[in-house]
């Protein structure tokens, strides 16, 4: 195989695997905690994109480094992979617990208007808040609003970033003999992550959207999310802690 034949196989191959990283169910139930706070399905969209970003950005910081100091630094992350694990299992449990205290509270939008040469404060529970673009979502799937990034998504893929099955992207890397194939693998790889975490971010929106006027069954949508973090977090701190297999995959 030739050089240009070899890189196009190595970049093509990091596009492919950030398609697949992404619906990896850790990271698939850690979205759809989020996604529960909208009610539109198109604002999925940047919040898959933007825990695509985070999930990249550690990850080409440490490939980089593995690609100038090779096995040296692949076998020390080895070492501590598995508490990044742990990290990424603590999240799950947080943001599970984050839906149901979210659910209990209730949501309270305060919304500020003048008329009469007077200024109001309305409190409504029906509407939401991005605090992190500063605007008011909006409802209904085919109103998708402007694109914004989000905050908590970008450092959920944070933490998600260095564990799991992202290991199996770094393995590769030092076999990649020239630095540039090796960032564009890298960057293929964030690409491929951003677009699928998107993909799946919008379709984890649909039941929310649909039951967004109806309190009761959204509440039971979020509900589900909630549990499925719960439930996958303490497995998988399980199966780290205790050597158990409740998480099979």
């Amino acid at each position: 195989m030739d050089l240009q034949s070899g890189a196009f196989v190595a970049m093509t191959l990091g596009f492919l695997l950030g398609l697949k990283h992404a619906t990896d169910a850790d990271h698939v139930v850690a979205v759809s905690t989020i996604v529960s706070e909208y009610r539109n399905a198109w604002r999925g969209i940047w919040v898959g994109a933007s825990w695509g970003l985070g999930h990249s950005t550690p990850l080409l910081v440490l490939g980089v480094i593995i690609l100038l100091l090779k096995d040296a630094v692949l076998d020390r992350y080895e070492e501590v992979a598995s508490m990044l694990e742990f990290g990424v299992a603590i999240m799950l449990v947080f943001l599970g617990v984050q839906v149901f205290w979210n659910l209990r509270r209730g949501r309270l939008h305060v919304h500020q208007h003048s008329h009469d040469d007077a200024t109001h404060l309305h409190i409504h529970a029906t509407h939401e808040l991005d605090t992190d673009a500063g605007i008011e979502a909006p409802h209904g799937f085919f109103r998708p609003g402007k694109p914004f990034f989000r905050a908590k998504s970008f450092f959920i893929g944070i933490v998600h970033g260095l564990a799991g099955s992202a290991a199996v992207m770094l393995v590769l890397l030092p076999e990649i003999e020239l630095f540039w194939v090796g960032v564009g693998y890298l960057v293929l790889f964030g690409v491929g992550t951003m677009l699928s975490m998107a993909a799946v971010t919008l379709v984890l929106g649909i039941p929310f959207a649909i039951s967004g006027k109806f309190e009761q069954v959204n509440r039971a949508v979020a509900g589900v999310a909630g549990t499925a973090s719960l439930v996958f977090g303490f497995a998988l701190m399980a199966d780290i802690a205790l050597d158990t297999t409740l998480v099979p995959f």
